[in-house]
């Protein structure tokens, strides 16, 4: 992939050939014998060639008529030249040997790569070559296309059309504008607004008038209704007062490219603009999503970053790189199974249950576990289930955090996650999924805890109460706090208010009817008291 972005960069057809014979040996044990490029009809050796065997590896090379085939090269057990294909045919030949009788398909894969990635390359190359060569034909299409687009009637006027549009497309494609430049060509041609939106439904260009503003935020599901509507369809599809195409090459939803026409003016000329610069669009996406994977690949993995704390744009970017959407809730899912370990073999285990669940995560490993940064709150059991199934036993613990709505914050929810796992594995039920908003009094008494969880129990069981005392003056909190130092005693209680006991019984009627909480309940007893303790001691609690 290093090489292909190499590659992509290289304007130069001889460079581009260059750098591929440098990395053949970077497949296996092989040996670049030869390379050749097609010009004019007639193969044209490399400077770099050497001038043993250059006479009969040339002939066999025109003998191949343009297929692939097997070379003999003296004292090599293996010998192929490999052609070098495109759109428009062959571009050139790669011989490769090889001191192996037969490689092994995984090197012959690699090859295929290497040759793929060269003859793609290529392809750019040589479309930047008519390019340049053409540039003095769009000039005068721009200056005329309103003269040409009133003889439309003829088949010439149309041919001309039809290549002036796949040359402005070209054009867009090779320049550095990227969708910004693809979206103001549309606008040119067509004269609507233009614009270009991400898979998940979130605008990345618009060029034109009447721009939204604020874009509307996505809905996940109607935009996922949308993608399979205009992808079970043929060419672009009208929806909304909109002309829609998508942005798949390869069959993968990378975006939506759509002109806004509520007045339905977008004629047969316009479906073709909006197709070719789709097409574009596809090589600029496809070739920034490679370029961003390989960066991935090489410095850091997304979760483990996430985990570890990182800029929420760096995270939004970078998760759209990867076809996650982090501008939803997350949760942290901590996943241990003492019979096996941490590996890759794991991490696969887990992702193929994930994928069974029906869940969309990313996923890591962190030592003796394995993190899912999920986009959704997991199923009580059925994360559960399919990993006992898919290990074969169920002596396994699940950690699951509060809901993270910022990358920013993801870090402190691991935490979360990890001291809900290990209250799990210190209980009397060892195995099972345990969840960190569940653990009650834990929360504050386990490892881990700091002044920022004890405020947030304080507000979770007394919230409601702060916020009527706010509102209109009472004292309902320091009311239950007396109840509890009192022991329940309502005479000793109403004594230490100064409040009438009929006052007291009042108040912790309303206390009942504010909190939704039960002070019969022994759980609920439990953590009011714990609570209104906190409120009283603790700086920085909720007042």
């Amino acid at each position: 992939m290093v090489l292909s972005g190499t590659l992509f960069d290289t304007p130069d057809e001889d460079e581009i050939l260059r750098l591929a014979m440098d990395h053949v040996a970077a497949a296996g044990p092989y040996r670049v014998e030869a390379g050749y490029l097609k010009r004019d009809g007639d193969l044209v050796p490399s400077p770099r060639n050497g001038q043993t065997h250059a006479l009969a590896l040339g002939r066999k090379m025109r003998e191949l008529a343009g297929q692939d085939g097997p070379v003999t090269v003296p004292g090599r057990s293996w010998g192929r030249a490999l052609g070098l294909r495109g759109p428009e045919g062959l571009y050139g030949y790669l011989v490769v040997s090889s001191s192996r009788s037969r490689p092994p398909e995984s090197d012959r894969f690699l090859l295929a790569t290497i040759v793929k990635h060269t003859a793609a390359a290529l392809s750019v190359a040589f479309a930047r070559r008519i390019r340049r060569r053409d540039a003095w034909e769009l000039h005068r299409l721009r200056d005329e296309r309103a003269a040409l687009q009133r003889q439309l009637i003829s088949v010439v006027a149309e041919l001309w059309y039809q290549r002036a549009l796949l040359a402005l497309t070209a054009d867009v494609a090779a320049s550095s504008g990227g969708e910004e430049a693809i979206t103001r060509a549309l606008h040119r041609f067509t004269g609507l607004p233009a614009l270009v939106e991400d898979r998940f439904g979130r605008l990345r260009s618009w060029t034109g008038p009447g721009r939204p503003d604020p874009y509307p935020e996505p809905d996940p599901v109607r935009q996922d209704e949308l993608l399979h509507t205009v992808a079970r369809q043929t060419g672009p599809v009208r929806t909304k007062g909109r002309l829609i195409t998508l942005v798949r090459p390869h069959g993968e939803i990378l975006g939506v490219l759509a002109l806004v026409d509520p007045g339905g003016e977008a004629d047969e000329h316009t479906v073709l603009v909006l197709e070719q610069a789709a097409a574009s669009l596809g090589l600029e996406m496809t070739h920034l999503r490679n370029l961003a994977e390989t960066e991935l690949r090489l410095h850091r993995e997304l979760a483990a970053d996430l985990l570890a704390g990182t800029d929420d744009p760096s995270a939004y970017a970078r998760s759209e790189a990867v076809g996650h959407d982090l501008h939803r809730t997350h949760y942290i899912v901590v996943v241990q199974w003492p019979n096996r370990t941490a590996d890759d073999s794991f991490a696969q285990t887990v992702g193929r249950a994930v994928s069974v669940v029906g869940m969309r995560a990313l996923l890591t490993r962190c030592s003796d576990h394995v993190v899912l940064i999920a986009d959704e709150r997991p199923h009580a059991r059925a994360l559960y289930e399919a990993l006992a199934r898919e290990t074969g036993t169920r002596s396994g613990t699940i950690g699951v955090s509060a809901p993270s709505c910022s990358p920013k914050d993801i870090p402190h929810h691991y935490q979360e996650a990890q001291r809900a796992l290990d209250a799990r594995r210190h209980s009397r039920e060892r195995y099972g999924t345990t969840f960190f908003d569940e653990l009650g009094l834990y929360r504050i008494l386990g490892p881990g805890n700091d002044y920022r969880e004890l405020e947030t129990f304080v507000h979770e069981w007394l919230g409601q109460l702060i916020d009527y005392d706010s509102r209109h003056h009472t004292a309902m909190v320091e009311t239950l706090s007396r109840y509890f130092d009192c022991g329940g005693n309502y005479d000793e209680t109403a004594e230490s208010l100064a409040i009438h006991r009929s006052t007291l019984r009042y108040r912790l009627q309303r206390i009942r009817d504010i909190s939704g909480d039960d002070l019969a309940n022994v759980e609920d007893r439990l953590n009011l008291q714990v609570a209104t303790r906190v409120w009283k001691i603790v700086p920085g609690a909720p007042r």
